[in-house]
């Protein structure tokens, strides 16, 4: 065995996090819906994975990510898409990813709860923005330089849902 091999001692354990858990055990509210952190790397390389819990309509601005790719799954619901030109609706078991440096926007547009896993690849500053916004328990506010300052361009308002 070369010495650069690991052994099963050396590897990390493996984390659960248990369903309507965050994975450090605090709550963090956007209005519309809550979101527990389910993997936070510990760096801004690796993947930052949340779930985004819905109890009424609505969704984030337009926006784009100068270095993240955006991955969604819809786990329970339906949610609808702008991702550049293209307009996409998801429901339970879909998945989409929305490329680097394209615009998107999305929205919860069903009648009960709704929920969606959202993994951003890589993390940049996406965990420190949700820690910051949520603070006011309301989706983030329309200010470019915020967003900008977590690696974002603020592009436009959030989708309009009846």
């Amino acid at each position: 065995m070369n010495e650069s091999a690991q052994t099963w001692a050396d590897l990390p354990p493996a984390l659960r996090v248990a369903a309507g858990e965050d994975r450090f055990g605090e709550h963090r509210g956007l209005g519309i819906s809550t979101i527990t952190f389910k993997v936070a790397p510990p760096d801004s390389s690796g993947t930052l994975i949340l779930e985004n819990t819905f109890r009424h309509k609505g969704g984030p601005a337009r926006h784009l990510h100068h270095d993240q790719d955006e991955w969604f799954y819809a786990v329970e619901g339906e949610f609808i898409f702008e991702v550049g030109q293209e307009k996409i609706r998801l429901a339970a078991g879909d998945a989409l990813l929305a490329p680097r440096r394209v615009p998107h926007v999305w929205a919860y547009v069903g009648d009960a709860r709704g929920r969606i896993l959202i993994a951003f690849m890589p993390a940049g500053k996406m965990e420190v923005f949700f820690r910051q916004v949520t603070k006011g328990n309301a989706m983030p506010p329309p200010d470019p330089e915020l967003w900008r300052a977590h690696g974002m361009e603020l592009l436009g308002p959030p989708l309009s849902v009846q």
